[in-house]
């Protein structure tokens, strides 16, 4: 399963599952992960859960900024379209950072060694 891990300081203090298909991301209460922060929109940015084409059991994660008026940034860059996340990616929101964590894609990394007849 896929986590954001909040960072402060290069240090997790919060830890949030993604285990909806739709993780919205703000300053309201209706957001599936809440920041009161005034430099976090209201809605500020959408993590999307989305079964891979080609590869039964896995999951790609997919992030957009909702026109948040402090945008949204992958690795110190900003997201203008729907981005696909990679694990260990850093996002941040406003002045708040977080790791995006994807145990099922380090999984996948692992070398296949093929037989040779």
């Amino acid at each position: 399963m896929a986590s954001l891990s909040q960072l402060v300081d290069n240090v997790v203090v919060m830890s949030f599952d993604l285990d909806q298909s739709l993780v919205t991301i703000g300053r309201r209460a209706e957001n599936s992960i809440r920041i009161d922060e005034i430099s976090v929109s209201g809605q500020h940015a959408v993590i999307e859960a989305i079964p891979n084409a080609y590869l039964d059991g896995v999951t790609d994660y997919y992030i957009s900024d909702c026109n948040s008026t402090n945008g949204t940034l992958v690795n110190d860059l900003r997201v203008s379209e729907r981005q696909r996340l990679n694990s260990n990616d850093l996002i941040r929101i406003g002045w708040n950072e977080f790791r995006f964590i994807d145990d099922s894609e380090n999984a996948l990394e692992q070398t296949a060694y093929i037989l040779e007849e």
